[in-house]
């Protein structure tokens, strides 16, 4: 059975009023009689009318409507994200539509061009790890669209950025396990194309180096999906596991591959941190409790979420073409916990 609201349109027709009418009853004018008033908004309750948001805001030539794309909201990092656009977003009477990419590019296109229909006044957006053409973004921006990036960002087109700093982030982790004593460090991460991957990959590097060790490639794991796929995970720790000289420790440069590494790792009865350490990229809320507790990256995904959508409002109520803009920059917090920490022998 559909539902299908009651309009201004129907009140006109059953109480044999004009449109007109009708729409001034509902907004208490002055020009209608207090009689028609009466007789308008007794249906209108009766027969549960609500006003049409989108239309009434068309009418004034926004949505109040903004969108999100993510890769998943299974991801705590991007939920909690989202939590911070929504709590900046209905503070300023905002509300958004939230789409999943599922790290598919094409699925981001479609996404995209969906919300484009429901009029969106701006665009929050973190990229799919298939993404390397923008193409469909830029094509929207020269069209007006108001378009904020966050976490994965593109440097092809300016607007506001909002990311942390991932390159201090991944050397502080690598240069923890350096200073814990772990010298054969593995390195799990996703596409090499996104913009994250690549700069955590250059903390990593640089840590090693500071060392005075290079960076072996054989150490190094790509997972196209991002941890989507967990085959991916399974398949790289395999990899690893089968080198002549076995990581000591892996370093996870991203949310989800950290904790599936963890999981995989308990499945082959790898000792953590025993035969390997484990360190890596991850907002879980259950990172305390895991066995082993678990040494990660936080970032602060709250005020990324918030930051961006205050920049994409910024936009969307100047009353001025915005022709320079920014990229934030946010800190991580390296938090040390059991999986980590060198057993005293």
């Amino acid at each position: 059975m559909n539902f299908d609201a009651i309009t201004i349109r129907d009140i006109a027709r059953e109480l044999n009023l004009s449109v007109s009418t009708v729409s001034k009853a509902l907004r208490d004018s002055y020009e209608i009689s207090e009689k028609t008033k009466k007789l308008v908004l007794e249906y209108a309750r009766e027969n549960n009318y609500r006003p049409n948001p989108m239309a009434q805001s068309l009418k004034k030539g926004h949505s109040k409507s903004i969108g999100i794309v993510v890769s998943s909201i299974d991801n705590q990092f991007f939920s909690q994200v989202i939590n911070g656009i929504e709590s900046q977003a209905y503070s300023q009477g905002y509300n958004v539509i939230i789409t999943q990419s599922h790290e598919s590019y094409d699925l981001e296109v479609q996404n995209v061009n969906h919300l484009t229909q429901w009029a969106i006044d701006g665009l929050l957006i973190s990229l799919s790890t298939e993404t390397n053409n923008v193409e469909h973004l830029k094509k929207l921006q020269d069209q007006g669209l108001h378009i904020v990036f966050f976490d994965r960002i593109s440097n092809v087109i300016d607007t506001h950025k909002v990311i942390v700093d991932n390159f201090k982030g991944a050397y502080d982790a690598t240069r923890h396990l350096l200073d814990s004593g772990y010298r054969h460090i593995a390195h799990i991460t996703s596409s090499a194309t996104t913009s994250v991957t690549n700069e955590r990959l250059a903390g990593y590097q640089q840590a090693l180096s500071e060392s005075g060790l290079a960076m072996d490639e054989n150490y190094i794991k790509y997972c196209q999906q991002g941890a989507l796929n967990l085959n991916e995970i399974e398949q790289a720790v395999d990899e690893l596991l089968a080198l002549a000289i076995k990581p000591d420790a892996i370093f996870t440069a991203w949310d989800r591959i950290t904790t599936s590494t963890l999981s995989t790792l308990h499945k082959l009865d790898v000792k953590i941190p025993e035969e390997i350490a484990l360190i890596g990229f991850t907002n879980t809320l259950l990172a305390d409790i895991l066995n082993p507790s678990l040494s990660s990256v936080h970032q602060p995904a709250f005020e990324i979420g918030r930051k961006a959508t205050e920049m994409l409002l910024s936009l969307i109520n100047s009353k001025r073409p915005v022709t320079e803009f920014e990229t934030i920059i946010l800190p991580t917090e390296l938090l040390i916990r059991n999986s980590s920490v060198k057993p005293v022998l």
